[in-house]
């Protein structure tokens, strides 16, 4: 079974750690044991339930795509969470190859809001949809890191007002995203990635004032 560290219920298992772990060794069930994983191994972070996509990874083409996940995910989310000289956050999402089956991951801008992710499929404005979009809508489930926090989700594509509210936030956490949507001469997917515990939870969007 695979191994878990839930710092919330004293409980760490490890019948199988991945890289960078030690198997069988003993591990007292406390937050300072979560915590050191946590700084071995990429899969772990403390008060997060990391049950991590399994098969080969794939690093990306793109070289900046290609150091900065592995910049992000070696440093243990410090190092590498802006977008270039920016100083805007970002937060690495680990999917499913839609074709190849294969692991792949990509840094996205981070917009948050109670708990739940926005993924913005902009492309950077360009006029077709960006790889990873056909990934999440042939399998949701996705792993992402935001910091030293990495925790299992569920995307779901979302639309109408729900689309409408996230596209308002994910504007003001990222302005450049209106320009793309200018630029693309199409519609922009986003994607709202929820942990375990939220999945099938949407909120209502509050009402509109006139």
């Amino acid at each position: 079974m695979p191994w878990r560290c839930s710092v919330g219920s004293d409980r760490y298992e490890n019948s199988r750690l991945p890289t960078g772990g030690r198997a069988g060794t003993a591990v007292s069930p406390s937050r300072e044991a979560c915590a050191g994983l946590s700084r071995h191994n990429p899969y772990t972070a403390m008060g997060v339930n990391a049950m991590p996509l399994e098969g080969e990874y794939e690093p990306s083409p793109v070289q900046w795509v290609r150091e900065q996940v592995e910049l992000y995910e070696s440093s243990g989310g410090t190092q590498g969470t802006t977008l270039w000289d920016t100083g805007l956050p970002v937060v690495i999402v680990t999917m499913r190859g839609a074709k190849s089956g294969r692991i792949r991951k990509i840094p996205l801008m981070r917009v948050e809001h109670e708990g739940r992710y926005a993924a913005v499929a902009s492309n950077g404005g360009f006029p077709r949809h960006p790889v990873w979009y056909f990934n999440l809508k042939a399998d949701p489930q996705a792993d992402l890191q935001d910091g030293p926090e990495r925790q299992g989700m569920t995307a779901r594509e979302v639309t109408g007002d729900e689309k409408a509210q996230w596209w308002q936030r994910a504007v003001a956490a990222y302005p450049p995203y209106t320009e793309y949507l200018e630029k693309a001469n199409r519609v922009i997917p986003v994607f709202v990635l929820e942990p375990e515990h939220l999945a099938g939870r949407a909120k209502a969007p509050a009402p509109t004032r006139n």
